[in-house]
């Protein structure tokens, strides 16, 4: 398989990486002089930030006397061979530059590892905020109702690109989306199995009966969440949707319903929404969420939105027990990977329990 094509968002998504050197800095005087031969006028001397937040591919924010850059790279030193694409995020980046779909403009790809180590590309610097909570705390509710809606905008303006028009029409596989992904994070779980997980047994054999109708090929981001847009500075509204790291083509309705899940999880599990006022707080409900965001897109109505949902929870706990296998072999980058593998276990109860809400065979 081509590595610049990655079946399904190979790597880890949910912001968490596979678990390496968090002190890696890239060679200011080689950059420098890349930088200088893709922007007309770029001089040095330059300066390093690293934003810090997720688990996944190392980003630093670059500082010069005539530029504020973003700097996004593979991590240095060994990896799977098509995690961490950030040769497929400056492809889909460049790609949607000038659609309804809000990005950071792009610089350069550099393939080149002899310049900083790892592969890299450059983006300019979009001014937002990075919010975290999606109960947004301290906002005012008509602001929370704003950033809401405007997320569903976004991701609905995603989800109705036509991926040959922008030149993504081989970005990925079409069709059978729904069982390549419960066959890719079922091969995931089981090679970081640490400690038996009955539900997660249960699930390996009850998804593959259940799944749904061939369903649109659409791009798809993969990782879509609050978390990993930046909000304007002062408005309530999407101005650049980041990290599309395991983006492919894909079905819509999976990748919104991965979106979605927080309405279903607690804080506790993973940033969740489950137990919110809706009314008190200005954020919409599951069902009107939903019915806004397919008026948008105008799909249907899904029959199986509920099997999409038991999907989205069964590939986060996969990618959750990743990282306590990777906490228990002492390579997970992050301090908190402990925690979140503690978390594999409930998040997997929950989706057989709707599971079996469902029924199916």
């Amino acid at each position: 398989m081509n590595a610049a094509t990655p079946e399904d968002g190979k790597g880890d998504g949910a912001g968490m990486e596979t678990g390496t050197a968090r002190e890696w800095t890239p060679d200011a005087a080689r950059l420098t002089e890349w930088l200088a031969g893709i922007i007309p006028g770029f001089r040095g001397p330059i300066r390093l930030e690293r934003i810090s937040g997720g688990q996944s591919n190392p980003t630093f924010r670059l500082f010069s006397p005539g530029n504020d850059l973003v700097l996004r790279s593979k991590p240095a030193g060994p990896t799977l061979p098509s995690a961490h694409a950030v040769d497929r995020e400056y492809r889909v980046l460049s790609a949607l530059a000038g659609t309804a779909v809000p990005v950071p403009p792009v610089r350069g790809l550099c393939t080149d590892e002899s310049v900083i180590g790892t592969v890299f590309y450059v983006m300019d610097l979009v001014p937002g905020r990075v919010l975290w909570d999606p109960r947004l705390p301290g906002f005012p509710r008509e602001e929370r109702a704003a950033i809401f809606d405007s997320l569903n905008e976004t991701i609905a303006a995603i989800h109705s690109l036509d991926p040959a028009a922008v030149g993504l029409g081989d970005y990925g596989r079409s069709g059978a989306y729904a069982e390549r992904q419960v066959a890719r994070w079922t091969k995931q779980y089981r090679a970081s199995e640490t400690v038996p997980n009955p539900a997660m047994d249960w699930l390996i054999d009850w998804l593959p009966q259940n799944l749904p109708p061939e369903a649109p090929t659409r791009l798809v981001h993969g990782d879509y969440r609050l978390d990993n847009v930046l909000i304007h500075p002062s408005e309530p509204r999407v101005v650049a949707v980041l990290d599309w790291e395991l983006s492919t083509l894909g079905d819509p309705m999976a990748d919104f319903a991965y979106h979605m899940m927080s309405w279903r999880l607690t804080p506790e599990l993973f940033r969740g929404l489950a137990g919110t006022d809706f009314a008190a707080t200005g954020i919409p409900d599951e069902p009107a969420y939903l019915s806004r965001y397919l008026e948008r897109t105008g799909l249907p109505r899904s029959g199986h939105w509920e099997f999409y949902l038991v999907l989205s929870m069964f590939r986060i706990t996969a990618i959750m027990q990743g990282i306590a296998k990777r906490a228990l072999d002492g390579t997970a980058s992050n301090a908190d990977a402990a925690e979140i593998g503690a978390k594999a276990r409930p998040t997997a109860e929950l989706a057989m329990a709707l599971a079996r809400q469902i029924g199916g065979r």
